[in-house]
């Protein structure tokens, strides 16, 4: 296999002295100009009159925020699967099938050939910082191993697909870059995890694996299990292994254990924070140091302080005013057709200049510690479902992640859930928590797909609080009353334990009924 390592190595300097040098307000409003002149005699550019928009400010003042339901319902949905000059010219060619949303199990994000072009930018970005990081590599000298969805794609129309995001680029990749990626070929299809897991782990064992990439949460269950099967250390599997690639999910609960997986290795740890919308980062230092934002490759972003993004004149701003410190909404307007566009995702800056950030999290109240991106509405559905289906009804519940530990490495959701003035029986409880977990099973494909076979995810554990346990524990943090609501969503672990421990100890029961199968 030939090594290309010596051509990106020379084509890395010159990128890395171009970032240096780059001007990131000057960058970020031509990104804007260009996309305002490609997409000027669109539908969507000619109701906003994109070709006579010669300022930011005016761009701010004619193009409100929108969501994707607000393009889907308007600009997507009416034509599709053909959806051809409607706010990006041309033909959508693909659109990436995402889940998890309040408008149902599936949505579809367009994929245009630019789109494809950033994608590709960004990560050769993330090769060039890894070479700065690691001078003597041989990153390209084999095997790179895409642990992602099946790269299967639904043929919607003549010329038109839909799939996993992973399975567009695969699509998209070069000839004669093919034989350097790792799945090829059916084996690349299957969706199936636990077939994917027996599979590609001893695949993977006869190549020259150079770098691996992945959802945190996902990578490490693959590598840990591969471990364990081989019974040999992951520097002993992969000899020439240089770099693991994350992201996806909150790498702060994993962190330990990807480095005690590593310990006496040199791979290089990066992130990255690509989206189906379009490549927003990539971290060009150490681990928990922020990414950096990918100013120059086709999109222009704006940051709306979270408090404010329903409110009716929310603050919009850009790279050239962005502050560090605070909790920005992430919005976009990209070559797909996305035009100040609410990503869902929130983000806090830890440098201007070049602009570093981390995700913080999502704008809605949601739950994704292991991937499975449930939101507050589907969750809420779910326990309503579920106590109807045993005929009680429900005072108050908050729900949490619990991290993997010890030898078990699967998570899952702990319920705490109040009932109204009654104590269920086992019995009933247990059929509670089944018809919790199949609800969000059938509402959610990517909460389905972590639990199918209790490969990754446990099923919910629910610990039954007893009556006036939630109005006890908000008085105690001063938050019982007017404004205040229970959280839905609990991310803190020690808040979560604490919640627990009041309803384990609280009210006059013997014990707190609870499921563990």
């Amino acid at each position: 296999m030939i090594d290309g390592t010596r051509f990106l190595r020379g084509w890395a300097r010159y990128r890395l002295a171009a970032l240096d040098r780059q001007n990131v307000a000057e960058t970020q409003e031509r990104q804007l100009k260009r996309l305002l002149h490609r997409a000027s005699r669109t539908r969507f550019g000619q109701e906003h009159r994109f070709d006579t928009i010669s300022s930011l400010e005016e761009f701010q003042s004619r193009v409100p925020l929108r969501r994707y339901e607000d393009f889907w319902a308007r600009y997507w949905k009416p034509g599709f699967p053909v959806v051809r000059d409607a706010t990006w010219p041309g033909t959508i060619p693909y659109f990436a099938k995402t889940s998890g949303t309040t408008t149902g199990t599936s949505k579809y994000i367009p994929v245009t050939h630019e789109t494809l072009k950033a994608y590709r930018g960004a990560i050769l970005d993330m090769l060039a910082f890894h070479l700065r990081a690691r001078p003597q590599s041989r990153v390209l000298g084999g095997m790179n191993f895409m642990l992602g969805g099946s790269v299967a794609l639904d043929e919607l129309g003549t010329g038109i697909y839909a799939g996993d995001m992973s399975g567009i680029a695969a699509r998209e990749v070069p000839r004669w870059a093919r034989p350097f990626y790792f799945p090829r070929g059916e084996v690349g299809e299957i969706s199936d995890w636990d077939r994917k897991l027996e599979i590609l782990g001893p695949l993977s064992l006869k190549e020259d694996i150079r770098t691996i990439g992945g959802t945190a949460s996902w990578l490490l269950f693959f590598l840990q299990n591969l471990v364990q099967t081989e019974g040999r250390s992951l520097s002993e599997c992969y000899p020439k292994l240089e770099l693991i690639v994350y992201g996806g999910v909150n790498f702060a609960p994993y962190r330990s254990q990807y480095e005690d997986l590593l310990a006496g290795s040199r791979v290089d740890l990066r992130e990255v924070y690509p989206a189906s919308e379009g490549f927003i980062a990539v971290a060009d230092r150490g681990v928990g140091e922020g990414m950096r934002l990918v100013v120059d490759g086709g999109t222009f972003f704006e940051f709306v302080p979270v408090e404010e993004l329903d409110s009716a004149n929310p603050r919009r701003h850009w790279v050239g005013n962005v502050e560090t410190g605070l909790n920005y909404a992430v919005v976009m307007s990209t070559p797909g057709g996305a035009w100040s566009y609410i990503l869902g995702d929130t983000v806090r800056f830890v440098d201007r200049d070049p602009p570093r950030l981390l995700v913080t999290g999502r704008t809605a109240s949601s739950l994704s510690a292991f991937g499975e991106h449930l939101v507050e509405e589907e969750i809420v559905r779910a326990v309503t479902a579920a106590a109807e289906f045993v005929g009680a009804g429900v005072a108050d519940f908050s729900v949490g992640p619990v991290y993997p530990s010890g030898e078990d490495r699967r998570g899952f959701h702990l319920y705490v859930v109040e009932f109204e003035g009654e104590r269920l029986a086992s019995e009933r409880l247990e059929r509670f928590a089944m018809r919790l977990d199949g609800c969000l099973r059938e509402i959610n494909e990517d909460y389905d797909a972590h639990r199918r076979g209790d490969v990754q995810m446990k099923p919910p554990e629910v610990v039954v609080a007893p009556p006036g346990t939630f109005s006890a524990w908000m008085r105690s943090r001063g938050r019982l009353g007017g404004q205040n609501k229970v959280p839905r969503v609990v991310h803190d672990p020690d808040l979560l334990a604490e919640l627990r421990s009041r309803a384990i100890g609280a009210g006059k029961f013997e014990a707190s009924e609870r499921i563990d199968r």
